[in-house]
Protein backbone atom coordinates (compact mmCIF):
# COMPACT_ATOMS: atom_id res chain seq x y z
CA UNK A 1 0.00 0.00 0.00
CA UNK A 2 1.37 3.42 -0.95
CA UNK A 3 1.91 6.09 1.69
CA UNK A 4 -0.84 8.25 0.14
CA UNK A 5 -3.37 5.41 0.15
CA UNK A 6 -2.45 4.50 3.73
CA UNK A 7 -2.94 8.06 4.95
CA UNK A 8 -6.22 8.57 3.08
CA UNK A 9 -7.77 5.34 4.43
CA UNK A 10 -6.42 6.02 7.93
CA UNK A 11 -7.87 9.52 7.90
CA UNK A 12 -11.26 8.23 6.73
CA UNK A 13 -11.26 5.66 9.55
CA UNK A 14 -10.26 8.28 12.13
CA UNK A 15 -12.87 10.76 10.91
CA UNK A 16 -15.60 8.14 11.19
CA UNK A 17 -14.61 6.33 14.36
CA UNK A 18 -11.75 8.11 16.12
CA UNK A 19 -9.84 6.06 18.70
CA UNK A 20 -12.47 3.87 20.41
CA UNK A 21 -12.92 4.35 24.16
CA UNK A 22 -12.76 0.62 24.81
CA UNK A 23 -9.41 0.44 23.03
CA UNK A 24 -8.11 3.42 25.01
CA UNK A 25 -9.10 1.74 28.26
CA UNK A 26 -7.41 -1.45 27.12
CA UNK A 27 -4.07 -0.17 25.75
CA UNK A 28 -4.26 3.64 26.12
CA UNK A 29 -3.08 5.53 23.01
CA UNK A 30 0.20 5.78 21.04
CA UNK A 31 0.59 9.45 22.00
CA UNK A 32 0.24 8.44 25.65
CA UNK A 33 3.03 5.90 25.12
CA UNK A 34 5.22 8.61 23.62
CA UNK A 35 4.38 10.81 26.59
CA UNK A 36 5.54 8.12 29.01
CA UNK A 37 8.83 7.93 27.11
CA UNK A 38 9.26 11.70 27.30
CA UNK A 39 8.61 11.64 31.04
CA UNK A 40 11.19 8.87 31.49
CA UNK A 41 13.91 10.83 29.66
CA UNK A 42 12.99 14.14 31.30
CA UNK A 43 13.14 12.67 34.79
CA UNK A 44 16.49 11.01 34.08
CA UNK A 45 18.31 13.83 32.30
CA UNK A 46 16.74 17.18 33.22
CA UNK A 47 18.82 17.57 36.39
CA UNK A 48 18.54 20.88 38.19
CA UNK A 49 22.09 20.48 39.48
CA UNK A 50 23.57 20.39 35.98
CA UNK A 51 24.78 23.49 34.19
CA UNK A 52 22.60 25.10 31.53
CA UNK A 53 24.97 23.86 28.81
CA UNK A 54 24.77 20.25 29.95
CA UNK A 55 20.99 20.41 30.32
CA UNK A 56 20.72 21.84 26.83
CA UNK A 57 22.84 19.03 25.38
CA UNK A 58 20.92 16.44 27.43
CA UNK A 59 17.63 17.84 26.16
CA UNK A 60 18.75 17.76 22.53
CA UNK A 61 20.07 14.20 22.82
CA UNK A 62 16.92 13.10 24.64
CA UNK A 63 14.74 14.64 21.95
CA UNK A 64 16.67 13.01 19.12
CA UNK A 65 16.72 9.65 20.95
CA UNK A 66 12.94 9.67 21.49
CA UNK A 67 12.20 10.63 17.88
CA UNK A 68 14.61 7.96 16.64
CA UNK A 69 13.15 5.26 18.91
CA UNK A 70 9.58 6.06 17.84
CA UNK A 71 10.58 6.11 14.16
CA UNK A 72 12.41 2.78 14.42
CA UNK A 73 9.40 1.23 16.14
CA UNK A 74 7.10 2.53 13.39
CA UNK A 75 9.43 1.15 10.70
CA UNK A 76 9.46 -2.19 12.51
CA UNK A 77 5.67 -2.28 12.67
CA UNK A 78 5.38 -1.42 8.96
CA UNK A 79 7.83 -4.18 8.02
CA UNK A 80 6.37 -6.76 10.38
CA UNK A 81 2.78 -6.47 9.16
CA UNK A 82 1.92 -8.91 6.36
CA UNK A 83 1.28 -7.59 2.85
CA UNK A 84 -2.35 -8.70 2.93
CA UNK A 85 -5.68 -7.15 3.83
CA UNK A 86 -5.40 -8.02 7.58
CA UNK A 87 -1.97 -6.36 7.65
CA UNK A 88 -3.25 -3.33 5.77
CA UNK A 89 -6.21 -3.01 8.15
CA UNK A 90 -3.91 -3.14 11.17
CA UNK A 91 -1.57 -0.52 9.67
CA UNK A 92 -4.54 1.73 8.88
CA UNK A 93 -5.80 1.40 12.47
CA UNK A 94 -2.39 2.25 13.95
CA UNK A 95 -1.91 5.17 11.56
CA UNK A 96 -5.39 6.55 12.25
CA UNK A 97 -4.52 6.91 15.94
CA UNK A 98 -1.97 9.60 15.05
CA UNK A 99 -4.52 11.87 13.32
CA UNK A 100 -6.93 13.92 15.43
CA UNK A 101 -9.59 15.48 13.20
CA UNK A 102 -12.56 13.85 14.94
CA UNK A 103 -11.39 14.47 18.51
CA UNK A 104 -10.62 18.12 17.71
CA UNK A 105 -14.16 18.64 16.43
CA UNK A 106 -15.61 16.97 19.53
CA UNK A 107 -13.57 19.06 21.97
CA UNK A 108 -14.37 22.36 20.24
CA UNK A 109 -18.01 21.39 19.88
CA UNK A 110 -18.18 20.78 23.65
CA UNK A 111 -17.02 24.35 24.29
CA UNK A 112 -19.55 25.76 21.82
CA UNK A 113 -22.41 23.71 23.31
CA UNK A 114 -21.66 24.94 26.83
CA UNK A 115 -21.36 28.59 25.76
CA UNK A 116 -24.51 28.39 23.62
CA UNK A 117 -26.35 27.13 26.72
CA UNK A 118 -24.92 30.04 28.76
CA UNK A 119 -23.01 27.66 31.02
CA UNK A 120 -19.75 29.57 31.44
CA UNK A 121 -18.34 27.20 34.07
CA UNK A 122 -18.87 24.18 31.82
CA UNK A 123 -17.31 26.03 28.89
CA UNK A 124 -14.23 26.79 30.99
CA UNK A 125 -13.88 23.12 31.92
CA UNK A 126 -14.24 22.15 28.26
CA UNK A 127 -11.77 24.72 26.94
CA UNK A 128 -9.22 23.75 29.61
CA UNK A 129 -8.90 20.38 27.82
CA UNK A 130 -7.56 22.02 24.64
CA UNK A 131 -5.63 25.09 25.86
CA UNK A 132 -2.94 25.59 28.48
CA UNK A 133 -3.97 29.07 29.61
CA UNK A 134 -5.73 29.67 32.92
CA UNK A 135 -9.48 29.20 32.27
CA UNK A 136 -10.41 31.00 35.48
CA UNK A 137 -9.18 34.26 33.94
CA UNK A 138 -11.53 33.96 30.94
CA UNK A 139 -14.91 35.56 30.32
CA UNK A 140 -17.30 34.45 27.55
CA UNK A 141 -15.35 36.12 24.77
CA UNK A 142 -12.08 34.88 26.29
CA UNK A 143 -13.33 31.31 26.21
CA UNK A 144 -14.47 31.73 22.60
CA UNK A 145 -11.14 33.28 21.63
CA UNK A 146 -9.10 30.52 23.29
CA UNK A 147 -11.29 27.88 21.67
CA UNK A 148 -10.95 29.34 18.17
CA UNK A 149 -7.19 29.77 18.52
CA UNK A 150 -6.91 26.12 19.58
CA UNK A 151 -9.10 25.08 16.66
CA UNK A 152 -6.83 26.93 14.22
CA UNK A 153 -3.54 25.74 15.68
CA UNK A 154 -4.66 22.13 16.14
CA UNK A 155 -6.05 21.97 12.62
CA UNK A 156 -2.40 22.32 11.68
CA UNK A 157 -0.76 20.27 14.46
CA UNK A 158 -3.40 17.56 14.74
CA UNK A 159 -4.57 17.12 11.15
CA UNK A 160 -2.68 18.81 8.32
CA UNK A 161 0.85 18.26 9.66
CA UNK A 162 0.28 14.53 10.34
CA UNK A 163 -1.21 14.13 6.86
CA UNK A 164 1.72 16.03 5.33
CA UNK A 165 4.45 13.97 6.98
CA UNK A 166 2.50 10.74 6.54
CA UNK A 167 2.07 11.29 2.81
CA UNK A 168 5.79 11.99 2.49
CA UNK A 169 7.11 9.11 4.61
CA UNK A 170 4.22 6.84 5.57
CA UNK A 171 3.66 5.59 9.14
CA UNK A 172 7.32 6.24 10.18
CA UNK A 173 7.10 9.88 9.06
CA UNK A 174 3.79 10.38 10.83
CA UNK A 175 5.06 8.71 14.02
CA UNK A 176 8.21 10.83 13.99
CA UNK A 177 6.13 13.99 13.66
CA UNK A 178 3.86 12.99 16.55
CA UNK A 179 6.93 12.34 18.69
CA UNK A 180 8.26 15.83 17.89
CA UNK A 181 4.88 17.44 18.55
CA UNK A 182 4.41 15.56 21.83
CA UNK A 183 7.89 16.58 22.97
CA UNK A 184 7.10 20.21 22.25
CA UNK A 185 3.79 20.08 24.12
CA UNK A 186 5.43 18.48 27.16
CA UNK A 187 8.85 20.13 27.45
CA UNK A 188 8.90 22.95 24.89
CA UNK A 189 7.82 25.60 27.40
CA UNK A 190 9.41 28.93 28.23
CA UNK A 191 9.74 28.38 31.98
CA UNK A 192 12.55 27.69 34.43
CA UNK A 193 12.12 23.91 34.27
CA UNK A 194 11.98 23.38 30.51
CA UNK A 195 13.42 26.46 28.80
CA UNK A 196 16.91 24.99 28.54
CA UNK A 197 16.15 21.26 28.44
CA UNK A 198 13.26 21.61 25.99
CA UNK A 199 14.67 24.35 23.79
CA UNK A 200 15.80 21.97 21.06
CA UNK A 201 12.43 20.18 21.06
CA UNK A 202 10.63 23.49 20.60
CA UNK A 203 12.84 24.50 17.67
CA UNK A 204 12.47 21.06 16.08
CA UNK A 205 8.69 21.38 16.34
CA UNK A 206 8.89 24.81 14.69
CA UNK A 207 10.78 23.22 11.81
CA UNK A 208 8.36 20.28 11.49
CA UNK A 209 5.34 22.61 11.37
CA UNK A 210 6.76 25.35 9.13
CA UNK A 211 5.22 24.08 5.88
CA UNK A 212 2.06 22.49 7.39
CA UNK A 213 1.14 25.70 9.24
CA UNK A 214 1.25 27.72 6.04
CA UNK A 215 -0.66 25.01 4.20
CA UNK A 216 -3.29 25.07 6.95
CA UNK A 217 -3.66 28.83 6.77
CA UNK A 218 -4.06 28.65 3.00
CA UNK A 219 -6.62 25.83 3.28
CA UNK A 220 -8.65 27.73 5.89
CA UNK A 221 -8.58 30.88 3.81
CA UNK A 222 -9.43 28.96 0.63
CA UNK A 223 -12.32 27.12 2.28
CA UNK A 224 -13.71 30.43 3.55
CA UNK A 225 -13.85 31.76 -0.02
CA UNK A 226 -13.09 35.27 1.26
CA UNK A 227 -10.28 37.56 0.21
CA UNK A 228 -10.12 38.99 3.73
CA UNK A 229 -8.94 35.67 5.16
CA UNK A 230 -5.94 35.71 2.82
CA UNK A 231 -5.34 39.41 3.41
CA UNK A 232 -5.36 39.15 7.21
CA UNK A 233 -3.20 36.02 7.10
CA UNK A 234 -0.48 37.67 5.00
CA UNK A 235 -0.64 40.89 7.01
CA UNK A 236 -0.84 39.57 10.59
CA UNK A 237 0.62 36.04 10.71
CA UNK A 238 4.14 37.29 11.43
CA UNK A 239 2.88 39.26 14.47
CA UNK A 240 2.36 36.05 16.41
CA UNK A 241 5.16 35.04 18.79
CA UNK A 242 5.07 31.57 17.25
CA UNK A 243 6.63 31.33 13.77
CA UNK A 244 3.83 28.96 12.75
CA UNK A 245 0.65 29.38 14.81
CA UNK A 246 -0.01 32.85 13.41
CA UNK A 247 -0.78 31.48 9.94
CA UNK A 248 -3.86 29.38 10.70
CA UNK A 249 -4.97 31.74 13.48
CA UNK A 250 -4.78 34.85 11.30
CA UNK A 251 -6.57 33.05 8.46
CA UNK A 252 -9.35 31.98 10.82
CA UNK A 253 -9.61 35.47 12.32
CA UNK A 254 -9.99 37.02 8.87
CA UNK A 255 -12.44 34.37 7.71
CA UNK A 256 -14.73 34.80 10.74
CA UNK A 257 -14.30 38.56 11.09
CA UNK A 258 -13.05 38.37 14.70
CA UNK A 259 -9.83 39.27 16.49
CA UNK A 260 -7.63 36.54 17.97
CA UNK A 261 -4.37 36.21 19.91
CA UNK A 262 -3.79 39.36 22.00
CA UNK A 263 -3.21 39.35 25.78
CA UNK A 264 -3.54 36.00 27.53
CA UNK A 265 -2.60 34.43 30.88
CA UNK A 266 -0.54 31.26 31.32
CA UNK A 267 0.20 29.98 34.82
CA UNK A 268 -0.18 33.45 36.37
CA UNK A 269 2.02 35.06 33.70
CA UNK A 270 0.42 37.57 31.36
CA UNK A 271 1.61 37.72 27.74
CA UNK A 272 0.90 41.01 25.96
CA UNK A 273 0.76 39.65 22.43
CA UNK A 274 -0.52 41.77 19.53
CA UNK A 275 -3.95 41.12 18.08
CA UNK A 276 -4.55 39.30 14.82
CA UNK A 277 -7.20 41.16 12.80
CA UNK A 278 -7.24 43.89 15.49
CA UNK A 279 -9.94 46.00 13.86
CA UNK A 280 -12.54 43.26 14.40
CA UNK A 281 -14.65 42.47 17.49
CA UNK A 282 -14.07 39.76 20.07
CA UNK A 283 -15.54 36.34 19.16
CA UNK A 284 -18.74 34.99 20.67
CA UNK A 285 -20.28 31.52 20.93
CA UNK A 286 -21.81 31.83 17.45
CA UNK A 287 -18.32 32.33 16.02
CA UNK A 288 -17.26 28.92 17.38
CA UNK A 289 -20.13 27.36 15.45
CA UNK A 290 -19.00 29.22 12.31
CA UNK A 291 -15.44 28.12 13.01
CA UNK A 292 -16.49 24.47 13.19
CA UNK A 293 -18.36 24.83 9.90
CA UNK A 294 -15.25 26.32 8.31
CA UNK A 295 -13.16 23.55 9.85
CA UNK A 296 -15.31 20.89 8.17
CA UNK A 297 -15.14 22.74 4.86
CA UNK A 298 -11.36 22.93 5.22
CA UNK A 299 -11.14 19.18 5.78
CA UNK A 300 -13.37 18.68 2.76
CA UNK A 301 -11.09 20.86 0.65
CA UNK A 302 -8.05 18.96 1.88
CA UNK A 303 -9.75 15.65 1.13
CA UNK A 304 -10.61 16.79 -2.40
CA UNK A 305 -6.99 17.79 -3.01
CA UNK A 306 -5.75 14.40 -1.78
CA UNK A 307 -8.29 12.63 -3.99
CA UNK A 308 -7.11 14.60 -7.02
CA UNK A 309 -3.52 13.82 -6.10
CA UNK A 310 -4.28 10.10 -5.84
CA UNK A 311 -6.08 10.12 -9.20
CA UNK A 312 -3.21 11.97 -10.81
CA UNK A 313 -0.68 9.45 -9.53
CA UNK A 314 -2.84 6.55 -10.65
CA UNK A 315 -3.27 8.07 -14.10
CA UNK A 316 0.46 8.78 -14.40
CA UNK A 317 1.33 5.17 -13.59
Amino acid sequence: MSALSLIVFAWLFEACFGWPDWLYRLIRHPVVWIGWLVQLFEKAFNRSGWSASWRSVAGALSTLSIVLLVTILAVGVSLALPNSWPGHVMEILITSSLIASRSLFQHVNAVWTALANNDLDASKLAVAKIVSRDPNQLDRSGVARACLESLAENTSDGVIAPLFWGILFGLPGLAAYKAVNTLDSMIGHQNSRYQVFGGFAARLDDFANWIPARLTGSLLAGASMTQKAFRVMWRDASKHRSPNAGWPEAALAGALGVRLSGPRSYAMHMYRDPWLNPEADDPEASDIEKGLTLYLRTLGLCGAILALLALSIQYAT
